[in-house]
């Protein structure tokens, strides 16, 4: 078996495993629940899209067949605390009549097409984007395809794998020559990337000090976008600190990633 080069993403994944342990994602009791949260995490906190999701399930609505019935307007009472809660809706519908449409309101015969066909058939949903439709191959379809997302490129471009503004799919690539596996294996490492992005590689500070990526960092140090900054992180009882004040939660342009 080929051994990653030090800095490389598939060195990152294993070192990041035994740094984090695995994330155990997508948090859903179903693959509908899944995709209802791929949909709703767009451009909002994973905590909104909880609440929105909480409130679908008290409605019985975390159900396809009863959404699919359900008025328009009433889906989006339901989903306003994940924002942009009307397109949104929109969406969750249009997903709901193409399941109906291509697989006879049946969603696990929809979500058994092959993958480039799903693929294409989301990407066709008005609303969903390459990160979404990904999102719902790889969590709540199983297939191996890596997700891309604003963390993801922000690791890759500080760490200068990446110049910053390549295209969505050919990150994807990069990523899945790179790190072995299948589904399971591209499910755990995009989590853990996340929890980089989250802890560490933030949009406003990079605490490289005692990230599990920090050993891989190339000899000119990271890339930092204009506005960034380098801090030091000094891990304390109430979690990652910055050194002499506590670090700000900056909002994220796609914050919505579950923790």
């Amino acid at each position: 078996m080929k051994t990653a080069r030090r800095g490389a993403p598939g060195a990152w994944y294993r070192d990041l495993l035994r740094a984090y342990g695995p994330q155990g994602w997508w948090p859903g009791r179903s693959r509908f629940e899944i995709i209802v949260g791929a949909v709703l995490t767009q451009n909002v906190s994973w905590t909104n899209v909880e609440r929105a999701l909480s409130a679908l399930r008290r409605a019985g609505m975390l159900d396809p067949r009863r959404m699919a019935r359900a008025p328009l307007a009433r889906i989006a009472r339901l989903v306003r605390p994940a924002g942009f809660f009307r397109r949104k809706a929109r969406t969750l519908r249009a997903l709901l009549e193409d399941v109906e449409g291509g697989a006879g309101g049946d969603l696990d015969r929809y979500l058994r097409q092959p993958a480039a066909r799903l693929r294409d058939r989301l990407l066709n949903i008005p609303g969903i984007g390459p990160e979404t439709a990904d999102s719902i191959l790889l969590y709540a379809a199983g297939r191996k395809i890596f997700v891309v997302d604003s963390y993801t490129r922000r690791i890759l471009t500080r760490h200068r794998v990446i110049g910053g503004d390549e295209p969505y799919d050919d990150l994807r690539g990069l990523l899945e020559r790179s790190i072995p596996g299948g589904s399971r294996e591209y499910n755990e490492a995009h989590a853990l990337l996340v929890r980089v992005g989250k802890e560490h590689c933030r949009r406003r500070r990079a605490l490289c000090h005692g990230c599990a990526l920090e050993p891989h960092l190339p000899a000119g140090g990271p890339r930092l976008e204009r506005g960034a900054r380098l801090g030091r992180a000094v891990r304390g009882r109430t979690g990652v600190r910055q050194a002499g004040r506590r670090a700000s939660r900056e909002p994220e342009a796609r914050a919505g990633r579950p923790d």
